[in-house]
């Protein structure tokens, strides 16, 4: 088994990294403070096959899990924040369509949204639906000509910004409990959208909106997938997204553990500097080794996902996994510094709080591991 990363993965992940360097870091602060990221840089992202979309020939295909893996990381350790709203419009938007649409909706909308033309959100969690998607409320009733759509998508991360997004509701209201949802693509343009845009803490400069929708009027040829059906492919979206989240939280946690070891290595305490503490310098590798051990696990899911495996139960392991070595790894960071963390401009402000979003984005830690235990017993390996 070679754990190598490809040749080419490392020229692209240096290609990125000069990027984020030139074209992001000296605007981060702007972006901080405005909290929005402009749509050029998705743009400038998408030139360069960076959005996790790719053309090859005529046709848009996904990019490889390790290397979308790779990019995430490396811009999680610097702004979780601008890592999350360049997730959502393929690994929650677009995934809809590469998944579940039909071919003229692949051609519509997948060539503008690899370069970054056209951003998509996911409007699914309600303020009754969260970890139970198929509460929601949300109703579609067949028109002539299609659908009329209404309800309120409570906390929809890119909403703000986006131009469409894919929408859950209850199509089949007499239906039994797996059959009632269906999922629609929506223009948020559209008569009847009104976005609200929330204030939050976490996942800055990214936004995080309402959408309510009053009757919007949604054609036929937009519903995605197959009626009915919504729910399993909500839940299948999520579980491809877990592999680019799971991303995103270990450069989280990457990027807080490389902050924190870095103060360490300068500030002295009754004389000695911090890494020079034993207690510390445990600590340190104690991080160090979960960080490993959560990357391994999350290289296992990329690669059953490009080999065409099950990686459901691999992914909800990497999900869980990253998300608790960054929440623990972020609290000891700022802890390092002391009363400047609490500051919003602090580096190391951002990651704890942005280490707590990420465990609530596709499932918090108890549907992982209820989804770890189901994965478990249905392979037998609870025998």
């Amino acid at each position: 088994m070679d754990f190598r990363i490809p040749l080419e993965f490392e020229k692209e992940l240096a290609r990125y990294k000069e990027f984020v360097s030139t074209r992001l870091l000296s605007k981060l602060g702007d972006w901080y403070a405005e909290k929005r990221i402009p749509r050029d840089f998705f743009r400038q992202l998408g030139a360069n096959g960076w959005l996790g979309l790719e053309a090859d020939g005529p046709e848009i295909r996904e990019t490889n899990p390790l290397k979308a893996a790779l990019l995430l990381e490396h811009l999680g350790t610097i702004s979780p924040g601008v890592g999350v709203a360049v997730l959502v419009p393929v690994s929650l938007g677009a995934q809809g369509i590469v998944l579940f649409g039909n071919q003229e909706q692949k051609q519509l909308y997948l060539p503008p949204a690899c370069r970054g033309e056209t951003l998509i959100c996911l409007g699914n969690t309600e303020s009754g639906a969260g970890s139970d998607v198929a509460a929601i409320a949300a109703t579609a009733t067949k028109v002539d000509g299609g659908w009329l759509l209404k309800g309120i998508k409570s906390f929809v991360t890119n909403g703000d910004i986006s131009d469409l997004a894919l929408i859950t509701a209850v199509s089949d209201p007499e239906a039994e409990r797996n059959s009632r949802i269906s999922m629609f693509l929506v223009d948020l343009t559209s008569q009847g959208i009104t976005r609200t845009k929330l204030h939050k803490e976490v996942w800055i400069p990214s936004d995080l909106t309402r959408i309510k929708l009053d009757n919007v009027f949604v054609p036929e040829a937009n519903l995605v997938g197959k009626r009915g059906r919504g729910l399993q492919q909500v839940l299948e979206i999520f579980t491809n997204s877990r592999v680019t989240i799971s991303a995103l939280t270990l450069g989280t946690a990457e990027g807080a553990f490389r902050t924190g070891v870095e103060h360490a290595k300068k500030r002295e305490v009754f004389g000695s500097k911090i890494v020079d503490l034993q207690a510390k310098s445990f600590e340190i590798a104690d991080f160090y080794s979960k960080l490993e051990a959560a990357r391994l696990v999350l290289w296992k899911a990329c690669w059953e996902k490009e080999q065409g495996a099950d990686f459901r139960m691999g992914a909800s392991i990497a999900k869980y996994l990253s998300v608790e070595v960054a929440r623990a790894v972020g609290l000891w960071a700022a802890d390092l510094f002391g009363a400047a963390s609490v500051i919003f401009e602090h580096p190391v402000h951002k990651y704890p709080l942005d280490a707590w979003a990420s465990s609530l984005g596709e499932g918090t830690q108890d549907v992982q591991k209820l989804i770890i235990f189901r994965e478990f017993m249905k392979q037998g390996k609870g025998k």
